[in-house]
């Protein structure tokens, strides 16, 4: 079904549930809340999916994004841990864990609009006005949303001084 391999599947499924875990945390903390258990869940999820993009990649693009996913989400989930740096912590946490939901959610949409409807996809080609429009919004929505995140965390910063 949709082309997809048996470890296809394990991908897809061992990665999907960091989508509505992500949309959780952000609903409800505004970022990704690593220390949390909806944190600890969207780890193992996103790890499962950067780790085996390298068994079920096509896409040239694909190895790479699954490493840089993997190093934004140890160095998200390890940053907090460095009390060295301070609040900064927070800022860089911040950003690298907003950045792995980004690049989740590139080839989700991707792959979603280039296998559904099963055999008659909505998008066949990497240059489809819909494939580049739906990118951009994603593209949108970081921006849009780290902007947002860091402007909360400097009022809460401001709050706590």
């Amino acid at each position: 079904m949709f082309g997809i391999s048996p470890l296809g599947w394990v991908h897809t499924l061992g990665s999907l549930p960091a989508i509505p875990l992500a949309v959780y945390m952000l609903a409800r903390y505004g970022r990704i809340a690593p220390r949390s258990t909806a944190g600890a869940f969207y780890f193992v999820s996103m790890l499962i999916g950067s780790l085996t993009v390298f068994l079920v990649a096509h896409q040239a693009a694909s190895p790479i994004i699954g490493a840089v996913t993997l190093g934004l989400l140890l160095a998200g989930y390890g940053v907090g841990l460095v009390t060295t740096l301070g609040r900064a912590a927070r800022y860089l946490e911040t950003i690298f864990l907003s950045l792995t939901v980004f690049l989740l959610m590139v080839p989700t949409v991707s792959e979603t609009l280039r296998r559904v409807p099963d055999g008659h996809p909505i998008v066949t080609d990497l240059k489809s006005p819909i494939l580049l429009g739906a990118q951009a919004a994603i593209a949108v929505m970081l921006v849009v949303g780290l902007s947002v995140q860091m402007i909360q965390l400097y009022r809460e910063g401001r709050r706590t001084t």
